[in-house]
């Protein structure tokens, strides 16, 4: 790809002010840049919810490790019944 150079952005942008106009140029740019803070919150947020589930099966077997295994001791109960 080319290098673009000051006289080459400067033909860019002179094209875009006669394509768009001078008012819907700055009117654009605010909606580019509402639209990639809600596509990088929103990315922010699949990470996180990648991240949850990970933590919560981690904590389920810690707890699960814990916990004494409750069908052992129901039999042996009624063993004794």
């Amino acid at each position: 790809m080319p290098n673009l150079g000051v006289p080459e952005l400067l033909i860019i942008a002179v094209l875009l002010v006669l394509l768009f106009g001078a008012r819907r140029l700055p009117d654009a740019a605010r909606s580019l840049g509402r639209s990639m803070r809600i596509f990088k919150s929103e990315v922010k947020e699949m990470h996180k919810d990648d991240e949850t589930p990970q933590a919560i099966t981690q904590n389920n077997s810690q707890t699960a490790q814990a916990q004494p295994n409750l069908t052992q001791n129901t039999s042996d109960y009624r063993d004794t019944l």
